[in-house]
């Protein structure tokens, strides 16, 4: 995870509407976390090494992901209107890396985890001090994102076949949902 700047937060704090996207781009991605992990069980079951950490991993994004639905009712932020969508592809995402190899699996968890804990540090940058009780939860939902980053990587992620390419490609698509997710 990276370590926070000793330099004071922001002065001015961010607005209702951007609290209100940061929450929702969170709560898409933890969505999404959880369909890429079903997708990743379907396919390698109980049967893989791999399938241990993945069920492990998934437990913990169906916690942030519940604990995001409620901070989302609480403070009346919608969602995504790309649910719908997220709901497929992250599954699909999911079950084609497991298809590939329990270490794309992995590769798909590594290149996504990279994302989202430079995606938390700039949240919590750009919160500063102004919402506690979000910028907590996102530093401990980050501690975990980068924890099964490293599980990833010692489960084999680097020896998935065409790692590079597939790491860019699933950052860069990891990328373009978190810009969409904000605003649609």
């Amino acid at each position: 995870m990276g370590a926070m700047s000793d330099a004071p937060g922001p002065l001015i704090p961010p607005s209702k509407r951007e609290r209100d996207a940061m929450i929702r781009v969170d709560q898409a991605g933890e969505f999404g976390a959880t369909r890429i992990y079903a997708g990743q069980l379907a396919i390698l079951g109980d049967r893989h090494p791999a399938s241990r950490a993945i069920a492990r991993m998934a437990a913990q994004e169906q916690n942030h992901l519940a604990r995001f639905n409620a901070l989302m009712t609480e403070r009346r932020v919608r969602p995504t209107l790309l649910a719908p969508v997220w709901h497929v592809a992250g599954h699909a995402l999911g079950a084609v890396t497991a298809l590939i190899s329990p270490e794309a699996a992995m590769a798909c968890t590594a290149a996504i985890e990279t994302e989202i804990d430079l995606h938390y540090e700039d949240q919590r940058r750009t919160l500063g001090p102004h919402d506690p009780k979000l910028g907590t939860m996102i530093a401990e939902f980050q501690a975990e994102e980068v924890e099964h980053r490293e599980t990833a990587i010692a489960a084999g992620a680097e020896r998935a076949p065409a790692y590079p390419v597939l790491s860019a490609a699933i950052r860069m698509g990891c990328r373009a949902a978190i810009a969409i997710s904000k605003r649609i």
